[in-house]
């Protein structure tokens, strides 16, 4: 299991701007499996309320199972996993549900899942943005 920080997204934009205190930023911290079969974040729908995240849209998935189901997806999300922050949507599993961590937030930030271990790892010290750089070289 791996830690995530997660934060409403226009909250932190409106704390910057000095709309609303730093201490009133909807914020959630949970304990995520990383599933490298899923491509996206999934939350449970307690932790989506209390970041106050409103559905984008109602998306048809597969689950592991197999099983086809249509879930909400939200936005305005900000996430921190080892240090490393980015932006994304997530899909909304019932609450009491394991949050998961798919490849989006893992190549957006960088991270690896080491085999051995099963842990998640920084794969570069320098970060994301060094690949980038280096192949828009």
């Amino acid at each position: 299991m791996t830690e995530v920080k997660m934060w409403n997204l226009v909250d932190l934009e409106d704390a910057r701007r000095g709309l609303i205190p730093p201490e009133a930023v909807r914020t959630a911290t949970v304990e995520a499996m990383v599933d490298t079969g899923a491509v996206m974040m999934a939350i449970p729908e307690d932790v989506a309320l209390a970041l106050g995240l409103r559905p984008l849209e109602i998306r048809s998935v597969t689950l592991a199972d197999g099983s086809k189901r249509r879930i909400p997806k939200v936005g305005g999300m900000a996430i921190e996993i080892l240090g490393r922050q980015m932006t994304c949507d997530a899909f909304v599993t019932p609450t009491g549900t394991t949050p998961l961590i798919g490849q989006i937030p893992l190549e957006g930030l960088d991270l690896i899942v080491d085999p051995g271990s099963r842990e998640v790892r920084v794969r570069l010290e320098s970060g994301p943005e060094s690949n980038l750089l280096r192949a828009a070289a």
